[in-house]
């Protein structure tokens, strides 16, 4: 089963979200607004992450963050 999470909507209406396909694959699935043309582009997450620092690639590594402990590490 696919399983999907956005990650974030832009006040233009693009949309992004985190995809997991039914091999475990994972990658970033992108819906451009209509007034782009509602275009559909997958990217896995190296190349998403390395594209910038926009608020999108901000979300993700916050929910990679939250699966951190809160309590220090003993290493």
């Amino acid at each position: 089963m696919t399983k999907a999470r956005k990650l974030y909507e832009s006040s233009s209406g693009d949309r992004w979200y985190l995809i997991r396909d039914p091999s475990g694959s994972l990658f970033i699935h992108h819906e451009a607004n209509a007034a782009s043309g509602g275009h559909v582009e997958h990217e896995d997450i190296v190349t998403f992450l390395s594209r910038g620092d926009g608020p999108e690639q901000q979300e993700l590594l916050r929910l990679i963050g939250t699966l951190v402990e809160e309590h220090p590490a003993h290493v």
